[in-house]
């Protein structure tokens, strides 16, 4: 795109659009506007339509580790070579089913919703199946194995078209933007229903129930005795623990479902925003080499790929879905380096209500002042709060204070990347104009990108404390 401050605003297809000179022309013009504009309610549709990959991120990431300790009683071995596998098995795929979106040809339902349409029945039922414990002992591993990587396929193949599904909802930049800020807004609640209602519902019920203690006689008597006869527990606390975990993951599912049945009804997918053209198909790596050599793309990608590592280094930052992949790390943080281990969920949750109160404000800050702006601006105001909580003692006043200031540095952190990504398709799309239909394969990238650096991170905030 234009690189003035402000002039990326503008999409490619309205650089392209002759002026109208007649009145009747005028009129016309008039008229493709209004059309080109999204109502609220689409807005509102489309942003709900972004809930559930927030929501069962941030459950299987708060508490699957918990369960397969706990609850499944998996060896700690096994429990990490699941999560592990999942996890690079979840980033492959991002990629890989970009690719497959842009091969899809057009149907009456559009090339973004029958993946989404598609995937929601089968990712609801592994969901289930990963939170159900099998009866029996022999390959217990190889069940939560198979259906986590199955699940983390599925949400693949809804959140890459979901995300993609920006590019075809408007062809005009600013309404684009307008609907990304409705995303960003939902899907940050998102992240803290789907803690909320695993929370909730599974409650303390695990609390009293570790690896090997209430499966047995033997171990529910030490269990007992190790607690004092002042706590009354019962031999069947595992099992309720299984029914809550059954029904916690029950409710996600509907959530689910309702969310992605009012995108499905609430949007409509434009066929003249991304229509495939004619010719050869495109293989996986030249549509790599394609998108990677697109030097805006590249610079997108690269510099908040660098500026989100260094955020999640510090552990002061809350990238949505990578929440639940920063919740390792960031506990490190909070409870070895600043001794604030029972106050972690309250910091966290004070950092999701700045980001989620700021977002609007970023919003008119780009449209005011341009995106670059608020780029350097949104993360360069993090800066100052980071010193101030490197250079002061354990205080949770300067905790809250520095959770506050940096919630809205972590807003211009997830709301901008995905504001700019429209403008660096348009200028693939204004620069290649014999090349169209590629527009999941930029935004798959980026998600595979941003999952690769929260898995950096992880590494090196859990080495650095050895």
């Amino acid at each position: 795109m234009a690189r003035g401050a402000g002039a990326e605003q503008y999409s490619a297809t309205s650089l392209l659009q002759n002026k109208p000179t007649s009145k009747d022309g005028i009129k016309l013009s008039v008229k493709r506007i209004q059309r080109t504009r999204l109502s609220v309610c689409s807005k509102l549709c489309y942003a709900i339509g972004g809930a559930p990959y927030q929501i069962t991120g941030s459950a299987l990431g708060f508490f699957l580790q918990i369960y397969l300790l706990d609850v499944a009683q998996l060896e700690p071995f096994y429990a990490s070579i699941i999560l592990f596998v999942g996890r690079a098995w979840d980033a492959v795929t991002d990629p890989t089913v970009g690719f497959l979106v842009s091969r899809t040809p057009w149907t009456r339902w559009g090339r973004m919703m029958p993946w989404i349409i598609l995937s929601t029945p089968l990712a609801v039922m592994c969901y289930i199946l990963i939170w159900y414990v099998p009866s029996f002992e022999q390959g217990k591993m190889a069940w939560y194995m198979l259906f986590y990587c199955l699940f983390q396929s599925l949400q693949t193949c809804f959140h890459v078209p979901y995300s993609s599904l920006t590019m075809f909802i408007s062809s005009d930049q600013r309404e684009r933007d307008s609907a990304t800020a409705y995303r960003m807004t939902v899907e940050v609640m998102g992240t803290v229903i789907g803690t909320a209602i695993q929370g909730q519902i599974v409650g303390g019920a695990n609390a009293l129930c570790g690896p090997g203690d209430l499966g047995t006689e033997e171990g529910f008597n030490s269990t007992a005795q190790k607690l004092g006869p002042e706590v009354n527990i019962t031999p069947v606390s595992l099992e309720e623990t299984k029914q809550a975990y059954l029904m916690a993951s029950g409710v996600i599912c509907a959530v689910y479902v309702l969310c992605a049945f009012i995108l499905v009804l609430g949007v409509r997918e434009k066929k003249d925003s991304g229509r495939l053209k004619t010719g050869q198909p495109m293989s996986f790596f030249q549509g790599f080499r394609l998108v990677m050599g697109h030097g805006p793309y590249a610079k997108l990608v690269m510099g908040f790929l660098f500026t989100s590592l260094a955020f999640m280094l510090l552990d002061t930052d809350v990238y949505i879905q990578e929440v639940a992949d920063l919740f390792v790390p960031t506990v490190l943080c909070w409870t070895y380096t600043l001794g604030l281990r029972n106050d972690f969920q309250n910091i966290l949750l004070v950092i999701m209500l700045s980001a989620t109160l700021t977002i609007p404000f970023w919003q008119w800050f780009l449209t005011r002042f341009g995106k670059k702006t608020a780029v350097y601006v949104g993360i360069l105001w993090a800066v100052p709060f980071m010193i101030l909580l490197a250079c002061m003692e354990s205080n949770l006043m300067v905790a809250y204070v520095a959770s506050i200031g940096s919630g809205a540095s972590v807003a211009v952190a997830f709301l901008l990347p995905w504001s700019m990504l429209p403008d660096v398709v348009d200028d693939f799309k204004l620069k290649n104009p014999g090349s169209c239909g590629h527009e999941a394969i930029f935004y798959s990238f980026y998600v595979f990108f941003t999952k690769f650096a929260s898995g950096v991170s992880l590494g090196i905030s859990t080495l650095s404390l050895e």
